[in-house]
């Protein structure tokens, strides 16, 4: 049977605003992503990160990601939700998901380090 595919798709560290992530840093999120990608694959998921800027080249990237191959799941960021001023680019990363994957499951982690609790919410490894 084929592995279910896990795309998350988040804020590359180097751009995040971490106030509103206190005790967060670029090194330690990008730790937690790098983990909670090797989480996914050691459950069993074929799990990729698509990391994007803030706006220049998020949507090319994204859509870039998102035609590579079939994903069942794609996992999006905290840091695309937070803080508020990201809501558009928010959007149009939804929306560039629905149009690109419109039977893929969305989900939405709450820190750096609950993707995989995410992922499994809506697609079983």
């Amino acid at each position: 049977m084929a592995k279910k595919t896990v795309l998350a798709i988040g804020i590359e560290p180097s751009f995040v605003d971490f106030s509103a992530f206190p005790g967060l840093t670029a090194e330690l999120m990008t730790s937690y992503v790098g983990a909670q990608i090797e989480q996914l694959r050691a459950m069993g998921y074929e799990a990729d990160s698509c990391l994007i800027d803030l706006g220049d080249t998020a949507e090319a990237v994204a859509a870039a990601a998102l035609g590579a191959k079939h994903y069942d799941c794609v996992m999006i960021g905290a840091g695309l939700r937070e803080p508020r001023e990201r809501l558009h680019l928010f959007e149009r990363i939804i929306n560039l998901v629905h149009l690109a994957a419109p039977q893929t499951r969305i989900c939405f982690n709450t820190t750096p380090a609950d993707t995989a609790e995410a992922v499994q919410r809506w697609v079983a490894p």
